[in-house]
């Protein structure tokens, strides 16, 4: 459990296409404070910063266009297609994404904003999932995931599957998860569960607090 000065997170992530940015912003919509551990990500990764430095060393200047910014495309081609790489990867950039999503979590507090929305889609390979309150994970079947990616990402087939099997399967994030938000219907089915879920979410923290006063 959480407890960086009492402010309150909630870890969401899940399975890539499934649709988590929407439940993000229904979130966002009751409340809660949205950090995004993608946007952060790429902040710590931009041209110039030690982390993209790091990266250079390892997988070559070759992820790195001529604007000396990073190639998100090769990279991603590069390490979805080998196991060993995306731990490389993750190994270089996750203490410098965890670091500032602290930073950003007591730059919240600060401001008197503790319910926050932790969105990360490699929350638990991260371990932020170490300072959250509660988890929610969302899933989808993986033709609905695939489709969703394609659509979104212009992958082929065989790269939207890569990045599909370089994550977690769908039972360990029921077994590792508060809520699970399983979305493969329409949009107003999601709206309606993700609104369900964060007045849940809202009732438990509430009643955390006044139990700990």
């Amino acid at each position: 459990m959480n407890s960086l000065d009492g402010v309150r997170i909630v870890g969401l992530t899940g399975q890539t296409g499934a649709g988590k940015s929407t439940v993000s912003k229904i979130f966002a919509e009751n409340g809660f404070v949205i950090i995004d551990a993608d946007k952060i990500a790429r902040q710590v990764m931009q041209k110039g910063s030690p982390c993209l430095a790091e990266l250079t060393d390892c997988f070559t200047s070759a992820i790195i266009d001529k604007n000396g910014e990073l190639n998100r495309k090769i990279l991603a081609a590069t390490v979805f297609s080998d196991r060993q790489k995306l731990e490389m990867l993750n190994t270089i950039t996750y203490p410098y994404i965890t670091g500032e999503i602290l930073r950003e979590i007591r730059r919240h507090s600060y401001k008197g904003e503790n319910l926050i929305v932790l969105d990360a889609p490699t929350l638990f390979e991260s371990h932020a999932d170490d300072f959250c309150e509660l988890i929610i994970s969302v899933i989808a079947d993986a033709e609905e995931r695939s489709g969703r990616i394609i659509a979104r990402d212009g992958l082929t087939d065989e790269q939207a599957l890569n990045r599909m099997k370089s994550q977690h399967d769908e039972q360990f994030f029921i077994e590792n998860s508060d809520f699970i938000i399983n979305n493969n219907k329409d949009l107003d089915n999601i709206y309606a569960v993700a609104q369900e879920v964060a007045v849940q979410v809202k009732e438990y923290i509430n009643k955390e607090i006044y139990h700990a006063r």
